[in-house]
């Protein structure tokens, strides 16, 4: 009877997967005695797959580049795992996965760029679950509130920008595309723009000058007109274009377009930002090196080997201690002085410059900043710098000193208040006037450092006052053990 009850019940319900869970023995042979099943619904049997979005990975990210993928598909995947590599804005940073599950399908593959936050770039389902018959879900839908997304641009009549009698419609030009229609004086009503949103792009200009010249007709040689003699044919003139400053003649493409990653459009952006909206001063100094030079020599002896720029941290970082009030940064609402001292250090990479911070520099040794630097010199370097290592620094130093520059100034790293900008070491002979008033040539090993300030947090009388302490610092490194 239990054998007939459960075939019947299950011919009722064909097609649904029954699973075992216990047999009874405890009355053989009767209805209790038969193997219980229970039935496990669609919905449980082909679980939505978990999405793996592209994260923000740092409070400045808008999109990101997936370098590397670290799992493939079919791999088992716990709570913590490195998924991939993902290029922000600032750097390399290795994105790691929120749930436990298989990486069932990729959808953004190894090398995509530009990719959206928020935009969908992996598939996970649970284990156990079939992850080659994983479904991937479809775009999601304008929600009612949205407005519709825009149709897609069509071959229509080009637009038309001043015809009397009928409506003004504004085309949208960049401004590459801006300077050739005005060089060449072309109209782009003639050419349908291609651009996103409909822009008219510097490739639409390009082919309309293109066009525009294979297709000047050749102005026909008039004939004189039988009832008008020869002579009285008015003069011929020629007309000469000017040459587009863009190539050279004869040249239909001088020039290469050149892609900008996303750590490049950053750096242009804050750079813009910092020079348009900071007002800039500028003062300067020459450091005697010396001691330091003499210290290091003796360090050495002992196979303690620091650089002359981990004194300079130590210094700048003794300076901001004994100063708190340079210790500032720039917020919307005011200025905010900062309890800690973060020194950021410029370090030049393939992707372009960013700034990891040596944290707590003025509690370090120098032998310590030198180990720290080292460490993240190299990461920064290799694009592996975490978000921490190079986000909330309070003061920054650039040294180009290694590559012979004598001097320069440096860009202020918003929203901070101060940058040095540290020069080569050089030689010189000096008269120093001695308390007799004799006069003493004595040879020093000069460095110039320039400190750019933002004059709304630190005015021309601060920032003398902050070199005149820094070159004392610096020139008695002793002094800065003590600090």
């Amino acid at each position: 009877m239990a054998a007939s009850w459960r075939l019947g019940f299950r011919g009722i319900v064909t097609g649904m997967k029954w699973t075992k869970l216990h047999k009874c023995h405890a009355f053989p042979g009767s209805l209790l005695g038969c193997k219980r099943y229970v039935f496990q619904s669609p919905s449980v049997l082909g679980a939505a797959p978990v999405k793996v979005l592209m994260p923000a990975l740092s409070p400045t990210m808008e999109e990101g580049n997936v370098v590397r993928w670290l799992k493939k598909e079919g791999d088992v995947v716990n709570v913590g795992d490195a998924l991939c590599e993902i290029e922000t804005d600032k750097a390399v940073v290795t994105m790691e996965s929120n749930d436990d599950g298989v990486l069932a399908k990729i959808l953004m593959q190894e090398g995509s760029k530009s990719v959206r936050l928020g935009t969908l770039i992996a598939l996970m389902v649970e284990e156990g679950q079939d992850w080659k018959q994983v479904e991937i879900p479809a775009p999601e839908s304008t929600t009612a509130g949205s407005p519709p997304a825009p149709p897609p641009a069509t071959p229509a009549v080009a637009p038309v920008l001043h015809t009397p009698g009928t409506q003004k419609f504004q085309l949208r030009l960049s401004p590459a595309a801006r300077h050739i229609l005005d060089t060449h004086g072309l109209d782009p009503g003639k050419v349908n723009a291609s651009g996103p949103r409909g822009i008219f792009t510097k490739e639409d200009a390009l082919n309309l000058l293109k066009q525009t010249a294979t297709q000047a007709p050749v102005a026909p040689t008039a004939a004189p007109s039988p009832r008008t003699p020869a002579a009285e044919q008015p003069p011929k003139t020629s007309v000469t274009l000017p040459a587009s400053p863009l190539r050279p003649p004869g040249s239909m493409a001088s020039f290469t377009d050149i892609p900008a990653s996303t750590v490049r459009r950053v750096i242009a952006k804050r750079l813009m930002e910092s020079k348009t909206t900071i007002p800039h001063a500028y003062a300067t100094v020459d450091c005697d090196l010396g001691a330091v030079l003499q210290l290091r020599k003796d360090l050495a002896k002992d196979e303690i080997k620091v650089s002359v720029n981990d004194f300079i941290i130590k210094a700048v970082a003794v300076t901001l201690k004994e100063m708190p009030e340079v210790n500032v940064t720039w917020q919307p609402e005011g200025p905010l002085l900062l309890d800690t001292i973060h020194i950021s250090i410029a370090v030049a990479t393939d992707r372009g410059l960013i700034t990891p911070i040596i944290r707590d520099a003025a509690s370090k040794g120098v032998q310590q900043i030198s180990a720290d630097a080292k460490v993240l010199a190299q990461k920064a370097r290799d694009g592996k710098l975490l978000p921490e290592e190079y986000q909330g620094g309070s003061f920054s130093i650039s040294n180009l000193g290694m590559f012979g520059i004598s001097g320069f100034s440096a860009v202020i790293n918003p929203p901070q208040a101060c940058i040095l900008a540290v020069g080569m070491s050089r030689p010189e002979v000096t008269a120093v006037q001695e308390s007799d008033g004799s006069l003493t040539l004595r040879r020093q090993q000069l460095m110039t450092v320039t400190l750019s300030s933002d004059g709304r947090l630190v005015d021309d009388q601060l920032a003398s006052q902050f070199l005149i302490k820094f070159k004392a610092n610096l020139e008695n490194p002793q002094r800065m053990a003590l600090a």
